[in-house]
């Protein structure tokens, strides 16, 4: 007997709308983001108490940017931002998608689907392969968690008229 097969949409790279690295501008605890991974990463920083980190990345002008100085933020603990982090990509992410109509309609014509970050080089937020991996159509064979497309996928459902 065979499972249903499962459908993806699979994105990677900051031309894909779902990509933290997009550019796009919301807002978000009061502050104006240019993409979310510079909400993720304010966000990261405020959770650790690091104001300063967090003026820095609000003031850097480029998702690399915004990474590498997410990557030094003071006081960082890795159970505490594996707890938190998830809740802070679906609120800077739920921001990004209800204030740009675009977007919005670009995730919602996802329905049906799971969303898969087709990233090779990402364990966590994507799946460790490349979209023309064939690996990558067997979540069993997946090398990463999709924490970006589970949040994701999660948030369409919520964002999508019931």
């Amino acid at each position: 007997m065979s499972g249903t097969r499962q459908v993806f949409t699979f994105f990677w790279r900051d031309a894909s709308p779902f990509s933290q690295w997009h550019p796009s501008v919301f807002e978000w605890r009061g502050q104006r983001f240019l993409c979310a991974e510079q909400s993720m990463m304010y966000g990261k920083a405020m959770l650790f108490g690091d104001e300063e980190s967090a003026a820095r990345i609000l003031q850097a002008r480029t998702p690399k940017e915004h990474k590498a100085l997410g990557r030094a933020v003071r006081g960082f603990e890795g159970s505490l931002w594996e707890r938190e982090r998830e809740r802070i990509v679906y609120e800077g992410n739920h921001a990004k998608f209800t204030q740009n109509v675009a977007l919005l309609e670009a995730l919602r014509a996802t329905a049906g689907t799971r969303l898969v970050e087709a990233s090779p080089l990402d364990r966590i937020w994507g799946v460790g392969l490349a979209e023309e991996d064939p690996r990558i159509q067997d979540p069993a064979r997946w090398r990463g968690l999709n924490l970006l497309g589970e949040v994701l996928t999660r948030l369409r459902e919520d964002l999508s008229p019931r």
